[in-house]
């Protein structure tokens, strides 16, 4: 495994929640059109995993990419979070659940390691909880183990966070929220993330915000740069710090969505978009 330095982490991941039966050729698109991030869990709710793994070694196979060039991020999921089709033993401890869905992850995506970790959700919606800390704990363990590089938490609050720090937890990695802008884009918790040098993923940037897409203000500047709603977002979101994720199943739009890197913003109008629902 290369050491973590070595790799930067991409721009823009692709996220594959929601994909089913089209999961693999998805993610074999997604690396086509050039993604060099791909985003899942080990929740057969809601991901198919091993669906991304059939994508991934569809690409190796023909050429468009390999491991070493890729970002890989999954996650672990409660038992709250899962239907029938567990990745552990729910009988097992907390720490055992990880490892094992840390392993299952690897067999899944057919590699030794993933790049990021990520704890799908705290225990509580309200406080960082024993549970959780066992939780992380034992995703400590499978990064110093080398199964990972980077630790991550997702679908926190500020306080989480606060939490999190007050045990003396090592800190986070990354974080990724849900985006609404009437929330002014996860404002306070982007705050804190920037505070810390914590990288922030946004995901739901459209799919929460469909009125800001529709706005005059994002409209008029989609007609000034010669681009799509869409891009206007997600370049705002990048100039404010975000690393966005999109899970569009249109080979169209994932062109379009890496191609927002040309899109040019004022920082008066990137603050326009932070406000317009805030």
């Amino acid at each position: 495994m290369a050491d973590m330095t070595s790799q930067l982490i991409p721009d823009f991941l692709y996220g594959t929640a929601w994909k089913e039966e089209r999961t693999a050729a998805l993610v074999e698109a997604a690396l086509r059109a050039g993604f060099h991030g791909i985003d899942t869990a080990n929740q057969r709710r809601h991901y198919f995993e091993a669906g991304v793994g059939e994508g991934l070694a569809a690409a190796y196979g023909s050429g468009v990419a390999t491991r070493g060039e890729l970002f890989l991020q999954t996650k672990f999921t409660y038992r709250s979070g899962q239907d029938h089709r567990l990745p552990y033993d729910p009988a097992a401890s907390l720490s055992v659940q990880v490892a094992q869905s840390m392993a299952s992850s690897l067999e899944h995506l057919g590699t030794d390691y993933v790049d990021s970790y990520v704890l799908h959700g705290p225990a509580s919606g309200y406080e960082w909880t024993e549970a959780d800390a066992e939780v992380w704990e034992a995703m400590r363990k499978e990064r110093d183990a080398g199964r990972t590089r980077l630790l991550g938490v997702s679908n926190v609050s500020l306080d989480h966070l606060k939490q999190m720090m007050e045990r003396n937890s090592e800190a986070p990695a990354l974080v990724q929220n849900r985006c609404y802008a009437r929330a002014g884009w996860d404002r306070e918790v982007r705050r804190f993330c920037s505070q810390r040098q914590i990288i922030y993923q946004g995901f739901s940037l459209l799919t929460a915000n469909i009125g800001v897409l529709r706005s005059s203000l994002v409209t008029g500047l989609a007609g000034r740069e010669n681009a799509t709603g869409a891009q206007i977002v997600f370049a705002f979101a990048r100039g404010v710090g975000i690393l966005p994720l999109t899970g569009t199943s249109s080979a169209e739009h994932m062109r379009q969505d890496l191609d927002c890197a040309r899109v040019e913003l004022s920082m008066e109008e990137m603050r326009a978009i932070e406000g317009i629902a805030g």
